[in-house]
Order: structure tokens, then C-alpha cells, then sequence
């Protein structure tokens, strides 16, 4: 499980692994309602065909804003990974 937590890591922080969620926001670049983790794991089973756990996904509040997010994602006791968000606008 430590092995495939590794390679799991290795995979979600390369540079080119980056999820794109869309979302509805305003003019000031804030969104219109949040993106929870549950919706950062079903883009990242639809884009790279991962699936994980929504409760590995260690948010502490939701996505309210377009850009860049750094999420850490914990795959094993003693393995987190840095998934990428990319919020853009609908």
C-alpha cells in the first residue's frame, strides 16, 4: 500500500497533472457558489482516471475563487501529495 501510495504522489504533483474544474463566477473573479472536495475528486476520476476518496482530499474550506488552488491529498499514513486545481470560469 506504501508503494502504490508513492507512486499515486508521483503522479498527482507533476506538473502537467493539473484539474480543471469549471465554475460560474462574477467579474471580480470570485465564484458564485464553492468547489467542494467531493467535485475535486470526480474531475480528477474524469480527467485522469484516479479516483479517490473525497475524505482524503484535505480541504479546510472550499474553493471560492478562480486560479491556481495547492490541495494536499493524503494517500497513505505517512504520504500526502499536492494536487493543483485550476478553477476557470465557465
Amino acid at each position: 500500500l506504501l508503494a502504490e501510495a508513492e507512486e499515486l504522489k508521483t503522479v498527482l504533483e507533476k506538473e502537467e497533472t493539473v484539474v480543471r474544474i469549471k465554475a460560474k463566477a462574477g467579474e471580480d473573479g470570485r465564484l458564485f457558489g464553492s468547489i467542494p472536495s467531493k467535485q475535486i475528486a470526480d474531475a480528477l476520476n474524469k480527467q485522469y482516471s484516479i479516483k479517490l476518496d473525497k475524505r482524503k482530499i484535505e480541504l479546510e474550506q472550499p474553493i471560492r475563487a478562480l486560479g491556481y488552488t495547492k490541495v494536499p491529498v493524503k494517500l497513505h499514513s505517512k504520504v500526502t501529495a499536492t494536487i493543483t486545481v485550476q478553477t476557470v470560469q465557465e
